[in-house]
């Protein structure tokens, strides 16, 4: 970009984001396509598509590129785009030869988990900023290695945990700060959801026409076609994803670090549960989950029952925040604010509380992401925070994995103190002729 192209967009970026950019064109401003930010989407069937659009809806966008291996998810998307924002993108197969392109600004990656690293990586090394999904990897040290990516090549890089966007979760995040409930002790999250079990069984059946299966494993082991191990439900298998730990955890746990702005993972992580239901299903990560994070001054928990749609509360997921003076529940519904009873002055501890206004937020972190193009400001979710909370949740599954049960965790050397099957899982095997970066 031109110095006089980033002073015009950093200017009308700034004031978009001040009111909240919840609308297309710039809440009404045009803005001329020469004047935007040029980008790229790298996986663009479900998450990342839904990504592109929010950043497409400031006005301040041109998507020059999609790229995705499914042919037909390609087209499909390439064709809304130009119905809705009358744009027509280049397209690729390919993520290095959209990496390529000289006009390109930045990526956003959307692809499924394992596919998180290299895009993310090679972009900054091409000089690009990467709005990339969460969880920020599949790996602990997939983690590490885009941390020192972002830093060496001085990107700015947006980790897709849109909460920290999010107006009511930056309310709860300042009651707990100004001590509205008091010293907080414990923060219990839980998420229960149906597609934790995956899909049912299927035999291994022919590659769909148009999918290039093997560009899809990328660095993930050789495999025949499974239906139920693709397109909506990679993620219950260790080679593409987490399960929900990594899905909706690192959402919920994102929160709770947030509270007290953690920055890097727990020391102690204790983990118990398997895949205790659901044998017609087909999933390798857990569907049963309890999860106990130990931090210096309070506790974090995570537990999830996969398959079933309810939860402490009421609710199937959230937070609860548990202070001496009160809890304040919390989800994308809005929060409550609960005061514990003084049975001695008779009265609450603390001030009741309760907003209805919530939200996804991604409209919000998008046009964070696009006035940090701009500004070179930290945005929201930098790779620290992304990487703090991802390590967490793998490091959960690992303590079940490895059979440890609880792990220790040494930030100073990357790995576990305790379990040489736990420190077999940190750093991931890729397939040849990928190569984990070294940075």
């Amino acid at each position: 970009m031109t110095t006089n192209r980033r002073n015009f967009i950093r200017s009308t970026a700034t004031a978009a984001a001040a009111v909240g950019l919840a609308g297309p064109l710039n809440a009404g401003r045009w803005v001329a396509p020469s004047d935007r930010i040029n980008i790229g989407l790298i996986g663009a069937r479900n998450m990342g598509f839904g990504v592109l659009q929010k950043h497409l809806d400031t006005g301040l966008v041109n998507c020059v590129g999609l790229c995705d291996v499914d042919q037909n998810v390609l087209e499909n998307r390439a064709a809304d785009v130009l119905k809705n924002y009358g744009q027509k993108p280049r397209l690729f197969n390919d993520f290095r030869k959209l990496l390529e392109e000289k006009d390109l600004d930045a990526v956003i990656v959307g692809t499924p988990d394992h596919w998180h690293c290299l895009p993310m990586v090679y972009a900054c090394q091409a000089g690009k900023d990467v709005y990339v999904e969460k969880p920020m990897a599949n790996s602990i040290e997939e983690c590490n290695v885009m941390v020192k990516a972002a830093s060496r090549y001085n990107r700015i890089v947006q980790v897709g945990q849109q909460q920290r966007s999010g107006p009511h979760w930056q309310q709860v995040n300042r009651l707990i700060k100004e001590g509205r409930i008091g010293k907080l002790r414990k923060v219990n999250i839980w998420g229960n959801f149906n597609y934790g079990i995956g899909q049912l069984k299927q035999p291994d059946q022919p590659v769909p026409a148009g999918v290039d299966f093997n560009f899809w494993l990328g660095p993930a082991p050789q495999r025949t076609f499974n239906p139920t191990r693709f397109h909506g439900s990679w993620r219950m298998f260790w080679d593409y994803g987490g399960g929900l730990v990594t899905d909706w955890g690192v959402h919920l746990i994102d929160m709770a670090f947030w509270a007290k702005d953690i920055t890097t993972p727990p020391q102690t992580i204790m983990a118990s549960g398997g895949n205790l239901s659901f044998g017609d299903y087909n999933h390798e990560t857990f569907d049963t989950m309890s999860v106990i994070f130990k931090m210096d001054d309070f506790t974090v928990t995570w537990e999830h029952t996969a398959g079933t749609q309810k939860g402490p509360w009421n609710k199937n997921y959230g937070l609860a925040f548990v202070g001496d003076l009160g809890t304040i529940l919390v989800n994308r519904e809005g929060y409550q604010v609960i005061p514990e009873w003084d049975d001695r002055l008779k009265q609450p501890k603390t001030e009741a509380e309760e907003s209805t206004q919530g939200g996804e937020h991604h409209a919000q972190h998008a046009a964070n992401f696009v006035d940090c193009i701009k500004t070179r400001n930290k945005p929201a979710c930098p790779p620290e925070i992304g990487r703090a909370v991802a390590v967490a949740a793998h490091a959960a599954n690992i303590a079940i994995r490895s059979g440890a049960g609880i792990l220790h965790w040494d930030e100073k050397t990357g790995r576990f103190t305790n379990s040489r099957e736990a420190n077999q899982l940190v750093v991931p095997e890729y397939r040849k002729p990928w190569e984990l970066p070294r940075i």
